[in-house]
């Protein structure tokens, strides 16, 4: 069965790498262009993992992962950060609100699908 990914980044060339990346692995994926506009897709429909980044309008990495959590539906379902943010207080404050994983950019592909190789259910 086809896991699905729903990738979260304001950066519209980066959601189309990574998206291009995932598929290419087998991936189905959804894009969100942010916090808010990721939330469509959080309606109860399976997703398996959940990619974002952590600067982004209307509503930031942070609080999708605290809107995530909340929700019983997704309360489990792996979140990797995947953003240019690498001072250890924000990893800290992602991990405090449900974060999996932390991700540099500019990311390598392989890096990418290991690490969620690792989490995917």
């Amino acid at each position: 069965m086809t896991k699905t990914i729903l990738i979260v980044d304001d950066s519209e060339s980066m959601r189309e790498v990574v998206s291009y990346t995932l598929v290419n692995a087998g991936y189905k994926v959804l894009a969100g262009s942010d916090g808010k506009d990721a939330m469509k897709y959080l309606d109860g429909s399976p997703i398996d993992l959940i990619v974002t980044d952590l600067h982004m309008p209307n509503i930031d990495g942070i609080e999708l992962i605290k809107n995530i959590r909340s929700n019983p539906v997704y309360q489990h379902v792996p979140i990797i950060f995947l953003t240019t943010e690498s001072q250890q207080n924000k990893k800290d404050e992602a991990k405090a609100a449900g974060a999996t994983g932390w991700i540099v950019k500019p990311f390598v592909p392989e890096k990418l699908l290991a690490t969620i190789q690792k989490v995917i259910r």
